[in-house]
């Protein structure tokens, strides 16, 4: 028996893309991803959490390619695993088939390719040089990476407690951000790149929280925080230039494209600037915090 599938059009494909996203989704990967969703809606049943696992084996094949000291090959694997995890939160969008479960998936799968990545990349050249300096580079790639998303959900905790103590209820849920609505990133029907939501979704609050405060030095950091980020808002492109995302593709696609020469500095240069983005996320928490109330901030923060 024939099953009936929907023809669906590119307009559609580019009505359910986020409206901001990373510079690198945005220009790099979105062209491709648009064609690899239309393909798959249109001519197969393949659901969200299948392109998950088409992701995750991509990504597997990427970290054994870079263990075998094949940088190429392992940038290109790399290039398909992040483009087909794309692919599949617009699938979810287009069809209305994402599930809960899927966004726990997606993390995951997200988190497993750059362990295994790391890995990959650290033991290959070590094993081809016999530099430890490799075996620190994948350490600190995966500590960094780690750190991002435990420190996300402990900022949010953070700032619930400090609503707590100033005795009112925070933003609504549709309006965190100061250039739309927060909730337009992400969908319940959203299984897309789980770095997006925690880290973006805390640093809209946080940008919001900050800007309520009469502190002088925040109020100029953040009237050029939001030109900045209008500008980038009218090409679709988020306000965070060195997020996850960029981090991930200049450590296991632009470096081991330009050469294993590369490694060390271009990972190096990526991870301080991605630092420096925390530390400004950091930074725009304590503005939060500096005016809350003199009443005592629980000992135990809000689970």
């Amino acid at each position: 028996m024939l099953t009936y599938m929907r023809a669906y059009s590119m307009d559609d494909v580019h009505a359910v893309r986020k409206p901001r996203d990373s510079w690198w989704t945005v220009f790099l990967v979105d062209p491709v991803a648009c064609r690899l969703t239309l393909l798959v809606a249109g001519r197969t049943a393949v659901t969200p959490n299948g392109l998950t696992g088409v992701s995750m084996a991509l990504g597997v094949a990427s970290a054994i390619a870079f263990a075998m000291g094949q940088l190429a090959a392992g940038a290109a694997l790399f290039y398909l695993s992040f483009t087909v995890d794309c692919t599949d939160g617009k699938i979810a969008r287009l069809k209305g088939t994402g599930t809960p479960f899927g966004l726990w998936v997606d993390y995951m799968g997200d988190r497993v390719r750059v362990v295994c990545c790391a890995s990959g990349l650290a033991s290959g050249q070590y094993l081809a040089t016999g530099d430890v300096t490799y075996v620190l580079l994948g350490a600190g790639v995966t500590v960094l990476d780690l750190f991002r998303y435990v420190n996300a959900p402990q900022m949010k905790r953070v700032r619930e407690a400090v609503r707590e103590s100033r005795g009112r209820r925070g933003p609504a849920v549709g309006d965190l951000s100061p250039y739309g609505p927060a909730g337009e990133d992400r969908s319940p029907h959203d299984p897309g790149p789980a770095e997006v939501a925690a880290v973006l979704d805390e640093a809209a609050a946080l940008i919001r929280e900050a800007a309520a405060q009469p502190h002088p030095g925040a109020q100029r950091v953040l009237r050029t925080y939001r030109r900045l980020g209008r500008f980038l808002a009218r090409h679709r492109v988020r306000a965070h230039l060195m997020s996850g995302i960029e981090f991930h593709a200049a450590v296991f696609v632009v470096a081991p494209l330009l050469g294993a020469w590369a490694l060390v500095p271009v990972a190096t240069g990526a991870g301080a600037l991605l630092l420096l983005n925390e530390i400004f996320l950091i930074y725009l928490l304590w503005l939060s915090t500096r005016t809350a109330s003199t009443s005592p901030i629980p000992q135990q923060l809000p689970v």
